[in-house]
């Protein structure tokens, strides 16, 4: 019996549906039924099916705002597992391994998922007094200079729809829970390019972060900086620790392939 080529196992509803998730590149960030039912040369119904299947399993979701369409988180899960087997950890353990050395003070690697920052990696310092380890686990990002660092370059409507409907929880006294007083620090955070936790997640705690981006220009996580108040004055963030940060961001980008 002929051996069949792999060709002939192909199934079309699996195709189409890769089709439609493949049409999400470049500057297309959303799309309406309309739109992808010309590009897919595929009738609406099906493309409405297609769409439907991919949103219950967290691929596609609906803009609330447009009504359109655009990838889901999920698809943004299978992309951080793939950086992290294949990039984010590899290609940023010795700069934050370098960034250690210098600055002497814990360094993480985060990213972004369902409004949660987590790390993915950890650098202690060689301090007694440090700040706690958290590889794994998840914090609120609008808390946390790693969260806040990437959520400021959403757009209005995304933050809107990202931030969790319910009250935003008051962990510290200096953390921010009004919705627009955090929207303008966010937009301040995108204008100067990095973010600072002024003991708003853990009390006595600060942190400073700048973002990460691959080769597509899209952020993909952060690197951070976190320590003791005491040892995080005003004057070492501003003079020492935004430069390092920012500095290890840009080493930790370029080896993803992103270009300025």
């Amino acid at each position: 019996m002929a051996k069949k080529e792999k060709s002939e196992y192909l199934i079309q509803a699996v195709s189409h549906a890769l089709d439609l998730l493949e049409q999400f590149h470049g500057e297309t960030d959303e799309l309406g039924v309309t739109e992808l039912s010309k590009r897919l040369k595929l009738h609406k119904n099906n493309v409405f099916r297609l769409l439907a299947t991919l949103e219950s399993r967290g691929y596609i979701e609906q803009n609330k705002v447009t009504e359109n369409y655009r990838l889901g988180l999920k698809t943004l899960e299978l992309g951080q597992t793939f950086i992290k087997q294949m990039g984010l950890l590899r290609q940023s353990r010795p700069v934050i391994e370098d960034l250690v050395k210098t600055c002497n003070e814990t360094t993480y690697i985060g990213v972004l998922k369902d409004f949660s920052i987590i790390y993915l990696d950890c650098i202690e310092t060689s301090k007694t007094v440090r700040a706690v380890p958290r590889v794994g686990s998840r914090m609120p990002a609008y808390c946390t200079a790693a969260g806040k660092v990437q959520i400021a370059y959403m757009s209005d409507e995304e933050v809107d729809i990202y931030l969790p409907n319910r009250e935003l929880q008051k962990l510290t006294a200096n953390t921010i829970t009004d919705r627009e007083e955090l929207k303008k620090q966010l937009a301040v955070i995108a204008e100067q390019g990095y973010a600072i936790d002024n003991e708003e997640l853990d009390e006595g705690v600060r942190s400073v972060g700048a973002p990460i981006r691959d080769y597509t220009r899209r952020i993909i996580g952060a690197v951070s900086i976190s320590g003791p108040s005491m040892r995080f004055s005003d004057e070492r963030i501003n003079k020492e620790l935004i430069p390092m940060v920012i500095k290890a961001s840009e080493e930790i980008s370029a080896k993803l392939g992103y270009q300025k």
